[in-house]
C-alpha cells in the first residue's frame, strides 16, 4: 500500500513538471524533484511507472506519458432528475482529452467571448475544441470567417446559400456578402466553475 501511494506521488510530481515545462524531468531533476541522493533510486521508480502504464519509452530510450496517465476515475453515472440510491463505485479511468477529442491532429481550443451562442449554453469564458477539416451539417456549430470577421454560429445551408444563426434572438442571421471560409466544426464545450 505504501509503495502505491509513493508511486502514485511520484507520477504527480512528474505531471507537474511536465505541465509546468512540457517536458520530461531529466535523472538529475528526479533526485532534486523527489529529494532523493541516488539515480537507482529515481531508475527505479522510473521502471515502476512503465510497469503501470503510467510512462513508455520509445525506441530511443525517450520517455513520455501514456494517453491513460492523465485520466481520471470513471466511478459511474448520475440522475440529473430525481436522486439515484445507485453506489459510487470504480467503472474505469478516463482521459478527457481522448473523450474530448477524435482526431486530435486536426483539433485546436478557443476560448469564448461575447453571448451570441448562449442559447445553446455556450458562454463567455468557456472554451471550445474546434476540429477543421470536418465537413459541417446543418445544425451543426461551426467557427468561420465572413466578410473578413470570424465569428461562431450555427450552420446553415438551404440551397446554395449558407446561413449562419446565433443561439440569442438577439443577434440577426448572417449571410455572407462577399466571402465565407470555414474554420471548423465545434465538437466540445469546456467550462470550469472553480480556479
Amino acid at each position: 500500500m505504501k509503495e502505491k501511494r509513493t508511486l502514485q506521488s511520484v507520477a504527480k510530481i512528474m505531471g507537474a513538471f511536465f505541465r509546468d515545462h512540457r517536458r520530461m524531468p531529466s535523472y538529475q531533476e528526479m533526485l532534486n524533484l523527489l529529494n532523493v541522493k541516488s539515480k537507482s533510486v529515481v531508475h527505479f521508480w522510473i521502471n515502476k511507472l512503465i510497469e503501470t502504464g503510467i510512462l513508455e519509452k520509445d525506441q530511443k530510450g525517450h520517455l513520455s506519458f501514456t494517453k491513460n496517465a492523465f485520466g481520471i476515475p470513471m466511478v459511474g453515472s448520475i440522475q440529473a432528475g430525481f436522486p439515484s440510491p445507485e453506489e459510487e463505485e470504480l467503472r474505469d479511468v478516463m482521459s478527457m482529452d481522448e473523450y474530448l477529442i477524435t482526431r486530435p491532429e486536426s483539433s485546436f481550443l478557443l476560448k469564448v467571448t461575447g453571448d451570441s451562442m448562449s442559447g445553446e449554453g455556450i458562454r463567455e469564458g468557456d472554451l471550445v475544441i474546434v476540429e477543421k477539416g470536418r465537413e459541417p451539417k446543418n445544425g451543426d456549430i461551426v467557427i468561420a470567417e465572413v466578410d473578413g470577421e470570424w465569428t461562431m454560429k450555427y450552420f446553415t445551408r438551404k440551397g446554395k446559400t449558407i446561413v449562419l444563426e446565433a443561439a440569442n434572438p438577439k443577434y440577426p442571421p448572417i449571410k455572407p456578402r462577399s466571402e465565407l471560409r470555414l474554420g471548423g466544426v465545434v465538437t466540445a464545450v469546456i467550462r470550469k466553475y472553480h480556479q
